[in-house]
């Protein structure tokens, strides 16, 4: 009976280091292995309150947009795209209706560089090693395909693209008080001024404190915020007429111009790629597939 207990434990261990769908974490953390890929579906409006990791992490959302916030700022993660949270990173993620793949990565392999969470394009390859990813057991063969598998992912990884998603916030209290209000209700039409009066400090004062605190001047940073609240509401089925005026843009043109300026392509454009999977040619809207897929058959 013991040996038939112990021959029952080990069953399911291994059942739960095969299948990676759903797994918690502390499940497989243990592992020697230099990733774990981990497959989760989370309900729309859920939140994973402030949480690290021993890990890294990137975190991509198949479906739906995420909001990632840190003590550094606020990162909006639409289709197609990934977050890397460097390890030890402090992170609350928003899951709006996101079925996910995570690979946690030991720190001494770690494929990127940055201190600081990054938005990475997910190429259409990069998609599919994510999708197969689910499918490699914890205690994988290092020596054997899962193993190459997990080396391409890293590889992939290190090679992505960063998209500029990212509205740091201040250290200083009050100023950072007034940016998370923005967040929260952003217009285009915000001035300085008016925060530097809201501060009690003269506009040129105001400026570089802004600069020094957020490494942003005060209207890239609204831009920046502004688009961060745009890609939501466009994905979720929001005109380009309706999202420009609510963000308070005189025109859709203007609106559009500064979306193209910034992600290279129209609104009309970058919903069109991200409501496509990748393996049609969808993707974040700023890579080009079929550039991509050439460049690969090189």
């Amino acid at each position: 009976p013991c040996g038939q207990e112990s021959s029952t434990d080990h069953q399911r261990v291994s059942a739960r280091l095969t299948l990676m769908l759903n797994t918690p974490l502390s499940d497989v953390d243990h592992v020697a292995r230099p990733m774990v890929a981990i497959g989760t579906d989370y309900r729309p409006g859920t939140l994973l309150d402030f949480h690290t990791h021993r890990r890294a992490q990137f975190l991509y959302g198949m479906t739906g947009v995420m909001e990632v916030n840190t003590d550094d700022g606020t990162w909006m993660v639409p289709p197609f795209s990934g977050v890397w949270l460097p390890a030890g990173k402090r992170h609350q993620v928003r899951m709006n209706g996101v079925s996910t793949r995570s690979l946690y990565i030991e720190p001494h392999v770690a494929p990127r560089t940055s201190r600081n969470c990054e938005v990475l394009v997910v190429t259409p390859l990069l998609h599919h090693l994510l999708l197969a990813s689910a499918h490699i057991p914890a205690l994988y063969d290092e020596n054997g395909r899962d193993g190459a598998l997990a080396q391409l992912l890293l590889y992939e990884l290190e090679q992505a693209q960063a998209l500029p998603l990212f509205a740091p916030l201040p250290h200083d209290l009050p100023l950072a008080r007034l940016c998370r209000e923005f967040l929260g209700q952003p217009s285009i039409h915000t001035l300085p001024e008016e925060w530097a009066r809201q501060l009690h400090c003269s506009q040129r004062t105001f400026n570089r404190l802004f600069r020094q605190q957020t490494g942003l001047s005060f209207g890239r940073w609204r831009q920046q915020a502004c688009l961060m609240a745009a890609i939501p509401r466009l994905l979720s089925g929001s005109s380009v007429t309706r999202t420009a005026l609510e963000l308070g843009y005189d025109s859709p043109a203007a609106f559009s111009s500064m979306f193209r300026k910034v992600l290279g392509q129209s609104p009309s454009a970058f919903v069109r790629a991200a409501s496509r999977p990748p393996e049609e040619g969808g993707g974040s809207g700023l890579v080009c597939c079929r550039k991509f897929m050439q460049q690969m058959g090189k």
